[in-house]
């Protein structure tokens, strides 16, 4: 099975310019300090914490930017208090979408996220419309220049991993959340340096666009992942190889 659309694959490789521009790094601080004020400050017994600052340290965050957003959600630190609130919808061509955000102040959220949908072919659907089509997995994304396919299989089978499949360039890893840190560690282990890792939301099937609508499409999710707001976006979006390469510049 395809665990990935081919647009995360292109989100990772725009990661270097969002961290750049520090988005990345907001949006971790608020991901730890809001886990931290929902389950504790001990990574050992939340996960929620424990996941977020893995995904930290992946990005090289400094261990104090870490230390303040978990001491701002247990209160040891005056911080801002943020809203959870998540959307779904569909965008050009029946994309299903799910937007993550956390927000200090929700009409603000709720009207640049409408906006973001309305301007570029898509619309807002019920709570439940989409999430269905939507799975939490741990993903972990191999050079195949790093890693062959049998050494790969053999840590999914080993380490409780559930699938290992072909995304292009990369082998791609798919766990269950329980298992995602072990089969992590054993590619570490292993001496195999990965090219992304997180927990995530795979659809169960992708839907594939070409041409205007897969155009329309990418300046959907680009206007989403710009909101300030906005944590993460979740789509069932694919496309052809010429338009993976021409999006990915």
């Amino acid at each position: 099975m395809s665990g990935h659309s081919k647009w995360a694959t292109i989100k990772h490789k725009k990661g270097a310019l969002d961290a750049k521009r520090g988005k990345i790094f907001t949006r971790l601080i608020k991901e730890i300090t809001v886990a931290a004020k929902a389950g504790g400050g001990d990574p050992d017994g939340n996960p929620r914490l424990r996941s977020a600052i893995l995904a930290a340290k992946a990005e090289n965050m400094p261990a104090d930017n870490i230390k303040r957003a978990v001491q701002r959600g247990t209160g040891e630190l005056e911080g801002v208090s943020y809203d959870e609130i998540s959307f779904e919808g569909y965008g050009p061509g029946g994309v299903a979408l799910i937007v993550d955000t956390l927000t200090d102040n929700r009409n603000r959220t709720v009207s640049e996220v409408r906006h973001a949908f309305s301007k570029n072919g898509g619309n807002l659907g019920e709570s439940g419309s989409v999430r269905f089509m939507f799975s939490k997995k741990g993903v972990i994304g191999v050079s195949k220049s790093a890693a062959d396919e049998d050494t790969l299989m053999g840590i999914v089978l080993e380490q409780g991993g559930e699938d290992l499949s072909d995304e292009g360039e990369n082998w791609e890893l798919l766990t269950d959340p329980g298992a995602y840190e072990k089969v992590l560690e054993a590619v570490k282990a292993a001496g195999i340096p990965t090219e992304y890792s997180e927990v995530t939301m795979v659809a169960s099937t992708y839907t594939k666009l070409e041409g205007s609508t897969a155009n329309q499409m990418i300046r959907l999710l680009d206007a989403l992942e710009d909101l300030d707001d906005v944590q993460n976006v979740y789509s069932n979006f694919d496309m052809d190889a010429a338009q993976l390469e021409e999006a990915a510049k």
